[in-house]
């Protein structure tokens, strides 16, 4: 017997960063993110149960790419005892990205989200149970976060936390939680344009990078400021009403994740010198217009730009006038906090 599903789901951008992980793909600290629209993966599985030759096929925009392989393997393998039926199926993948892979607009994230979004619509179809949205969304998070831990975020939309924090009732580290509600409506369509830097794989995964946090000196300060930054942030969101603290917040974040890549004992630099340029003409331009745009970087050296959507104009005026220059062959991505995955 065969069974299919195809699904979409979204990247997301980490305001309060997680850098750092224990056990299987637990934060060291808590993540708050915005969910995103534009940004991301479209996934169709093909599983036959009880296959002759049980294995994984994986294709990307219709090309094989057995280079994906060996990760989907070992997600599957953790997903043993939430799907017994996997050890003995064929599973046949096939997915594009709306956005550059490996660039660091977190593309682990989209996609292996979406991957639990079939996994575990096919195991409904299996079990012929009914959806039972919100413990099914807090399913598909935890398996989610077994491939890729910013992926237990992309399930949920606008916004959502992940980790265990005092200052959020709920939180926990085995799966993300919902924040739409708590935050101020300004939040529910905030804005975020994507200037790509460099549509290239990054030279360093993001798993590097948490191994990393193991030996760093610096890591028990960070973990700590981390949590405070949360707690900070969440309280800012529900009212919307203190553009510069989070401003504050958001850009010291993305310098701090970035700082601590360069202060290991084998540091290494995902920003780019176009990076450091848009930054500080971020910078200057906010300075002068009272505009309340801020930047913030995933694991990569693009730029996310974020701001309320009542100044999409000025932003993307401001974009095309001064900062298309530092984006490779003019590129960039025009997206905003989404309403989350949904079924293709």
């Amino acid at each position: 017997m065969t069974l299919t599903s195809s699904w979409q789901s979204p990247s997301n951008i980490a305001l309060v960063k997680y850098w750092g992980k224990h056990g299987i793909q637990l934060p060291r600290n808590p993540s708050l993110s915005f969910t995103l629209s534009a940004c991301r993966t479209e996934m169709k599985l093909e599983v036959t149960l009880h296959a002759a030759t049980p294995g994984v096929t994986v294709f990307y925009d219709g090309q094989p790419k057995p280079a994906f392989e060996p990760k989907i393997k070992s997600f599957f393998q953790r997903l043993d005892d939430r799907l017994p039926w996997l050890k003995t199926a064929s599973v046949f993948i096939d997915s594009i990205n709306t956005f550059p892979h490996g660039a660091g607009i977190a593309s682990s994230a989209s996609a292996l989200s979406a991957m639990a979004l079939c996994l575990a619509d096919i195991d409904n179809q299996i079990s012929q149970q009914p959806l039972e949205t919100g413990i099914w969304l807090q399913d598909v998070s935890r398996m989610s976060r077994l491939g890729s831990g910013s992926a237990s975020r992309s399930v949920f939309p606008v916004a959502s936390v992940w980790g265990k924090s005092k200052s959020v009732a709920g939180s926990s580290d085995e799966y993300a939680i919902p924040w739409q509600q708590e935050i101020a409506p300004v939040f529910h369509d905030y804005q975020d344009t994507i200037l790509i830097v460099s549509a290239s794989e990054k030279s360093v995964s993001s798993t590097m990078g948490h191994d990393m946090m193991n030996d760093l000196p610096y890591a028990p300060a960070r973990y700590k400021q981390a949590d405070q930054h949360l707690s900070s942030l969440v309280e800012i969101m529900k009212t919307g009403e203190d553009p510069g603290s989070f401003i504050s917040i958001c850009e010291s974040e993305a310098l701090q994740l970035h700082a601590l890549m360069m202060s290991g004992p084998n540091p290494f630099m995902l920003m780019a010198p176009n990076t450091l340029a848009i930054i500080q003409n971020v910078w200057r331009f906010r300075k002068e217009t009272n505009i309340p745009v801020c930047f913030t970087l995933d694991a990569g050296p693009n730029v996310h730009l974020l701001y309320p959507k009542s100044y999409h104009a000025d932003i993307h005026a401001w974009v095309n006038s001064e900062l298309i220059s530092f984006c490779a062959e003019g590129t960039y991505i025009s997206d905003q906090a989404g309403a989350g995955p949904s079924r293709i």
